[in-house]
């Protein structure tokens, strides 16, 4: 995608007419927004989505919206093909063990404001290949056609800035169904990647400002995946923190700020004899799952020829899994369609929060974190209500990575907080 801002004096209609041609020839559609003249003011000027173009005295300003990309059926032929011809991905249901990792992933495809999952352990544990196998289990959502934030047609707050002033005209949103998208964030990712940059060359040049969208524009409304997350620079892990937090992601540039919505869940995979997580970072994740090795000989001898058998013939071993990742996908989606009738009692609503404070959990993420990942336990259970065996599973996940107040510390095994949920659910 590219938005285009402008400001020229008596050339501009020109200008304007030799870019919108410019545009089409590569598949994008002309602006449709109708130019405004405003001579001899001194203003800024802010358009829906936070563009701000500062306007000099004297001079006359013109202003062009967003422009979104424009999907030929022939491009969508081409999506189809290479997704076919896309890397096989390990089967979910294929994957031996590792239950507690799996259960935090499925909680928050359910739930999403779990808040994502910190999964740390042993190398060669499959972590990643638990994480990617994830893909194929994603369910579909609702999004904007040919608009790059994948965004919601019926939530404003999820909306990028053409889709806003769409909605602001009173236009129709034409919208599709799309799988939730896996974002990989590669360790040598810079930051103009990750957030997105201005092509300043053109700026001066040809008078006009281009923004093209970066890995958090593609990762809103879904999952963001950080391999070796604890060997991210802290310049990438500061700009994670910071659209984590707020939902929005801004990119400032050269006396412009462009603002679109990137609210993703976070996963994130390391070992920790690599180095931990700041605890600031670590706090973002709804949960934390410990993965050790498998120590059962004859569970080891059954993941090697798993994976051998995957490694000869890809397509051969999918298959066999089909209906029992298809069983996995209905369960997932009648879970997420019951979430929202899933009910936790006041009483138990206290004893977690009781928990909390006597584990001296800073916030109050863990206390929400618990009740959202308990409801959606329930929902993968299909209940609609909670009990406390279901807080008794997933409370040691969301709370254990919390406890930690020195950086140099280790994160707790979950033990301190299994041992005082049995003393105040007693």
């Amino acid at each position: 995608m590219a938005g285009l801002l402008g400001t020229t004096s008596s050339s501009a209609t020109s200008l304007l007419t030799h870019r919108s041609r410019t545009i089409s020839s590569s598949s994008f559609s002309s602006p449709s927004k109708a130019l405004s003249f405003n001579p001899g003011q001194s203003q800024s000027r802010r358009l829906y989505g936070g563009i701000r173009v500062p306007v000099k005295k004297g001079r006359s300003r013109f202003s062009v919206s967003n422009v979104a990309t424009e999907i030929t059926p022939a491009q969508e032929q081409a999506q189809k093909l290479s997704k076919e011809n896309q890397r096989p991905v390990y089967p979910f249901a294929a994957i031996v063990g590792q239950d507690e990792m799996k259960l935090c992933l499925l909680l928050n495809v359910i739930d999403p404001k779990i808040g994502g999952v910190m999964i740390m352990g042993d190398r060669g544990t499959g972590k990643s290949t638990t994480v990617r196998s994830l893909v194929d289990l994603l369910p579909e959502i609702t999004v904007v056609a040919a608009d790059p934030f994948n965004s919601d047609p019926e939530d404003p707050e999820s909306m990028g800035m053409e889709v806003r002033e769409k909605l602001m005209k009173g236009e129709k949103l034409s919208t599709i169904k799309t799988k939730i998208n896996m974002v990989d964030l590669p360790l040598g990712a810079t930051e103009d990647r990750v957030c997105g940059t201005i092509d300043i060359e053109k700026a001066l040049t040809e008078g006009v400002k281009a923004f093209e969208p970066g890995l958090l524009a593609k990762a809103n409304r879904g999952i963001l995946y950080v391999d070796e997350v604890n060997l991210l620079d802290d310049h990438l892990v500061d700009v994670l923190l910071d659209s984590a937090a707020s939902g929005w992601n801004t990119v400032e540039r050269e006396g412009i700020s462009i603002s679109h919505p990137a609210r993703f869940i976070l996963i994130g995979s390391g070992n920790p004899e690599e180095g931990e997580l700041r605890p600031q970072l670590l706090d973002r994740f709804g949960m934390h799952a410990q993965v050790g090795t498998v120590r059962d000989a004859e569970l080891r001898v059954k993941i090697v020829e798993e994976r051998a058998r995957f490694d000869k013939n890809p397509k051969e071993f999918r298959e066999t899994y089909n209906a029992d990742q298809g069983k996995l996908q209905e369960q997932i989606s009648s879970a997420r369609s019951r979430l929202s009738s899933v009910q936790i009692d006041h009483e138990l609503r206290v004893k977690i929060s009781k928990v909390c404070a006597e584990l001296n959990v800073d916030g109050l993420r863990g206390d929400i974190v618990t009740n959202r990942a308990a409801k959606a336990l329930a929902a993968l259970k299909g209940r609609d209500q909670v009990t406390s065996e279901d807080i008794a599973v997933v409370i040691p996940n969301c709370l254990r990575h919390r406890l930690r107040k020195d950086p140099l510390e280790s994160i707790d095994s979950g033990l301190l907080v299994i041992e005082k949920f049995y003393e105040v659910f007693s």
